[in-house]
């Protein structure tokens, strides 16, 4: 199910484009297990009922961004002058 705005991460080298809840649940797959806490199984339930329609796509990627927010990960295409909107293929950043 894609998102009608992209959440965006920022990794160690580059920078990932999340558009989908598809993606987002690889995210939450690839997560620590050492930092999954209530926020991510939270998160992590929300995306399923998103998923079978019992919960708004558009909640499930604000709640995905706020937990990107809190873990210091969170993004801004703003940040990056002159990128402007980067296709939906590919990273920004050094990768």
């Amino acid at each position: 199910m894609p998102f009608g705005h992209a959440v965006y991460v920022q990794r160690k080298q580059f920078i990932e484009k999340i558009t989908s809840l598809d993606e987002v649940f690889d995210f939450l797959n690839q997560w620590p297990e050492q930092r999954r806490d209530l926020a991510h199984e939270t998160l992590l339930k929300a995306c399923r009922d998103a998923a079978i329609g019992r919960f708004p796509l558009g909640a499930a990627r604000e709640n995905f961004r706020r937990f990107i927010k809190k873990a210091g990960m969170l993004a801004e295409v703003d940040q990056f002058p002159g990128l402007g909107r980067p296709s939906a293929d590919r990273n920004i950043g050094n990768t």
